[in-house]
């Protein structure tokens, strides 16, 4: 779970745009800098625009189904 600090200085998404709701696989390209959360085991990592998301072996979960990566927090770098 992210936390803030300062709830002036996040924004509450609609949360129906696709880039909220679409799920992303290990060493995929991430489409916005921010904070993404594993939809099975609940981790987070933070990931930049452009770069890949963490390889498959970041973290396992075999028992519980494949690492997806979902946005949880859309970060304001000044990129895309």
């Amino acid at each position: 779970m992210a936390w803030y600090i300062d709830s002036q200085s996040v924004v509450l998404a609609n949360g129906t745009e696709a880039i909220w709701t679409t799920d992303y696989d290990p060493t995929d390209e991430v489409p916005k800098s921010g904070i993404y959360k594993c939809r099975v085991c609940k981790k987070e990592v933070t990931s930049n625009a452009g770069d890949r998301f963490p390889p498959q072996n970041h973290h396992q979960h075999p028992q519980q189904g494949p690492v997806k990566w979902r946005l949880l927090v859309w970060t304001n770098t000044g990129g895309t």
